[in-house]
């Protein structure tokens, strides 16, 4: 009796370590953990584009974890909405603490575009059709040409050196404040694309 007693007792503590390893929200996760989890990709609720290689997974886990009923909206609109067929615009999903540019314009020359950065959002920019280079870098190797705007929450930086990353129909990009980006950049030649552009409040 004392031996099924001791065995049930030890099933139940290995049930509740395995509930409590699950339970944990990506901020609680090891550098490992955080990989596996974003790598499963459950948070992107079936929406079948890949995220680029540039997303800051550990930065991505801690912002998700703030608030992951915002994050599973974002991403639930994007993938339940045809996003090549709706009115370019904007879409206010909680007012303006979330919502969706709708876009189409032309790419424009390396030359023309500068690095931008925000605080107060988070992007999620995905290119619907067409295609177009974002530059990506730290915020910190970037020098400052236009001071932020609070009301725009932007600031722009000289373009400089540039790390360019394909934008297409099959990947994309989310932004932190730390992530100076430069989009919009043409491939081969100017052309017209559209684009989806995710605006989400953050916290600090």
């Amino acid at each position: 009796m004392i031996k099924q007693i001791m065995l049930v007792t030890a099933m139940v503590a290995i049930i509740a370590s395995c509930a409590q390893k699950s339970a944990k929200s990506p901020g609680q996760m090891s550098d490992k953990e955080i990989a596996s989890w974003f790598e499963q990709g459950d948070w992107k609720h079936g929406w079948t584009p890949v995220p680029d290689e540039t997303v800051n997974q550990k930065e991505f886990a801690k912002q998700y974890s703030l608030n992951p009923g915002r994050w599973d909206k974002a991403f639930e609109f994007l993938g339940t909405k045809d996003l090549a067929a709706m009115e370019t615009g904007r879409y206010e999903l909680e007012g303006d603490d979330l919502f969706v540019n709708v876009s189409e314009y032309a790419t424009k020359n390396m030359e023309e575009v500068q690095y931008e950065a925000h605080r107060q959002y988070a992007d999620i920019q995905y290119l619907v059709t067409g295609a177009e280079q974002i530059g990506v870098a730290p915020l910190e190797s970037k020098v400052l040409t236009t001071p932020y705007d609070s009301l725009k929450d932007v600031a722009f930086f000289a373009a400089g050196d540039s790390a360019f990353r394909p934008a297409t129909a099959e990947n994309f990009f989310i932004f932190f404040p730390d992530d100076a980006h430069r989009p919009g950049v043409k491939t081969n030649e100017n052309a017209r694309v559209r684009k989806v552009v995710v605006k989400l409040r953050i916290a600090e």
